[in-house]
Order: structure tokens, then sequence, then C-alpha cells
């Protein structure tokens, strides 16, 4: 007797500036546990995601990677790109139209807060809680909230063979990290998309909202960022302080196309203050928190060697975006 399973399809809608993550379910029976292969092609109705007009508003799913699903029974998340009905590639389809690189390592930093309403969770009723400053890495009632949301976010991702490999108390109440590592680029976009998923939908459960608004607290508050950090394997095993200087330089000089993509209202992020670089300079150096790419300390001390931080992207950004950004850049290097 065939088995039902649940496939969940997971896409980015049509919305601007920023895109929405929508899912829907199909329920498939066999006898073998699905692979990627038999997730078939499932069409949607753009006209109500900002992706197609209500007189021909048929798009198509087109799956491309698959993960088990822990918080479900016979369950599976699949990850698609959004086509146009003939087949060509939607306009909102950032995971399409540029080559997939599997040498390129990266490890993405997705901060964001826990909105209870119009406050982050923990906040009073009526105006703040204490200045920032016992919140970070912190444990404690009155210096965390939702530590069991999160805890069980990174247990579901963890179930699901996405590597998570660190979470932590961020520098605002109410505000989490995780970090999150893929090999190669777009394996490690999904992976990030896929963890999204799951926080949205464990905050669910617990009445609040998983916000990744870069400043969605305004005033002397840390924003939320997403530090993507990257290597390949030159820099890893070759590096050299010249190589690893001609790839920031190139960062710089297409410092605004970078911007461009690394998420809606990152100005409000990047003023120069609370570690961040003003997003209209760039700059890097060894250690800086606050410069545009830190090159870390363990890069510096193994000869040159390792990985690099960009510190510029958003906690909104699309992951897609971010590392094709990356990507192009790179390749402008060793050209």
């Amino acid at each position: 007797m065939s088995t039902p399973y649940k496939l969940e399809y997971i896409w980015h809608d049509g919305y601007q500036p920023t895109a929405n993550l929508r899912s829907k379910t199909r329920v498939i029976w066999q006898d073998s546990e699905p692979t990627l292969e038999d997730c078939p092609q499932w069409a949607f109705d753009g006209s109500s995601t900002e992706q197609a007009e209500g007189g021909s508003s048929d798009c198509l799913l087109d799956p491309v990677n698959i993960i088990p699903d822990p918080g479900r029974r016979n369950a599976y998340l699949v990850m698609t790109e959004v086509k146009n009905a003939d087949g060509s590639l939607h306009p909102s389809n950032t995971r399409g139209g540029w080559d997939d690189n599997d040498d390129l390592w990266v490890g993405l930093e997705q901060e964001y807060v826990f909105m209870d309403g119009d406050r982050p969770a923990g906040f009073p009723a009526e105006g703040y809680p204490g200045p920032q400053g016992p919140y970070y890495c912190a444990v404690g009632h009155g210096n965390v909230v939702l530590r069991q949301l999160v805890e069980e976010h990174l247990d579901l991702c963890l179930d699901a063979g996405l590597k998570v490999t660190g979470i932590n108390a961020e520098v605002m109440l109410g505000q989490w990290e995780y970090q999150i590592f893929g090999k190669g680029a777009k394996a490690a976009a999904d992976a990030a998309v896929f963890s999204r998923y799951l926080l949205y939908r464990t905050a669910e459960q617990y009445g609040v909202v998983a916000e990744l608004h870069p400043k969605p607290v305004k005033g002397d508050w840390n924003g939320s960022g997403m530090h993507c950090n990257f290597s390949t394997t030159k820099i890893r095993e070759e590096g050299g302080e010249a190589y690893i200087t001609s790839i920031c330089e190139a960062f710089k000089e297409t410092h605004d196309e970078h911007i461009a993509v690394y998420g809606a209202h990152n100005e409000q992020r990047l003023t120069g203050l609370h570690e961040t670089q003003s997003i209209d300079q760039f700059s890097y150096g060894p250690f800086d928190r606050g410069a545009s790419i830190r090159i870390p300390i363990g890069t510096v001390n193994d000869g040159w060697k390792g990985y690099l931080e960009d510190r510029r992207p958003a906690s909104n950004a699309d992951p897609y975006q971010i590392i094709s950004m990356v990507l192009a850049t790179l390749a402008k290097v060793d050209s």
C-alpha cells in the first residue's frame, strides 16, 4: 500500500522592494520516500502574489531542491523556481539566470527580531527596556526572550539536514541570530531560505513575527544584518595578502551594485554606527567590524588564507542575490 507524502513547495513572490516567502502543500502517494525527480512541476495563481495579471494568472513552480520536513509527518520541503506559463524564467526568479559554483563556500549570519504586535518581544508596553549591553549572548529572564522558540527552530533545521553552525542572542532585546553554512553557491542560498521558512512557521505557533527589517526599532539600537562569509579554494588554500587585497578592491569598485541588492531600507542600518560602515562609503581591513569587508583574524594569522566577511547585507536581503553578486565580483578578480 502506497504512503501519502506531503511536499511543501516554497517560492519567493513578486512583492517589491522585498519579496515574501510563499508555500503550498502537494500530497503524492508512492511506495518509497520521494526524491526531487518525484516532485512534479506545479502551477499557482500569480495574480495573488504580484507575479501575473488576472487574465493570464498561471505561473509554474519548478522544483530544484528537496529536504526533509521534520515538523510534519511524512513530509518534505521543496525549493522551487518560478517560471512563466511558457517555461521561461519569471522576472521574480532570483535563483535562476546565473551559473552555480560548487567551489564557493558561504556562511550567512541571519539576524532577526521577534515582534509582538508593533514592539519587539520583551519590550515593555510603554517606553523602552534598559539600554543595550546586557542582552548580547545573554542568559536569564529579562535579558532574553523566546529562547524555547529559538531552540525549536534550531532542532528543526538540524533535523532537516541544514548546517546551522550556531545561534546566539543579539545586542537588542528580542533580537537573535543563527549562522548557516553551505558548500556551493545555490545550495548555500537554498539552505538560508529553507531556514527562514522554518523560522517563520515556528514563530506562528508562538504568536510572534520573525521580523527581518534591518532597523525595526529606530534610535540607539543595533539593526539586523546578514553578514556573508565566503571563500573559494584559492582563498582557502592559496590566499596571500596581495590576492585578498585585490578581492577587497574589486568589492570596492562594485560597491553600488552590491548595495542595490543587499536589502531594502539598509540605509537605516548602515549609518557608520553600531558596528557598520556608512552605506555611501566602503572600507576593508583586518578585524574591523566597522568596515564593509572584515578580514578575520584567523585569515590573517593563517598566512592570509581562509575567508572574508561582507558585513553590508541587510537581514532582509535575498540570499540568491547576495551570493550571485559575490560570485560575479570574484570572477572579476580571477578573470
